[in-house]
């Protein structure tokens, strides 16, 4: 008895770690233009205007300058959060459809220094 209370409650503590790994690495901070996106290391996210919903159009050196929010083998699309594959065929994490990128000038959590950025660039909103 003992036994299958233990392996039943190792199963459900397993279901929710592996959950809670495979969800999207996102989470809200706040900023001087209010709230935003931002990945675990609490930079921003941004979203590309010459981008499709589904579709990256972000590769080279544009990709250099706005690194794609990667997304794992163990990553499992959820709510408003899918998983694209890039033209290189490596998964990226999206929101509403839209891949979601970090700006290299953004320092620390809360910068926004690509938002607007030559038109095109939008931080991220929750």
């Amino acid at each position: 008895m003992k036994t299958m209370r233990f392996l039943a409650a190792f199963a459900a503590a397993s279901a929710f770690a592996t959950a809670a790994f495979a969800a999207a690495p996102v989470k809200t901070v706040d900023s001087t233009k209010g709230k935003v996106l931002a990945g675990e290391n609490g930079k921003t996210l941004y979203t590309f205007k010459n981008d499709k919903a589904g579709e990256s159009n972000c590769n080279g050196d544009c990709e250099k300058a706005w690194p794609p929010l990667m997304a794992d083998d163990k990553a499992k699309a959820e709510g408003a959060y899918s998983i694209i594959t890039r033209k290189d065929g490596m998964k990226q994490w999206a929101k509403d459809g839209m891949p979601l990128y970090f700006f290299v000038k953004d320092a620390k959590s809360g910068d926004v220094a690509g938002d607007g950025f030559k038109g095109v660039w939008d931080a991220a909103r929750p």
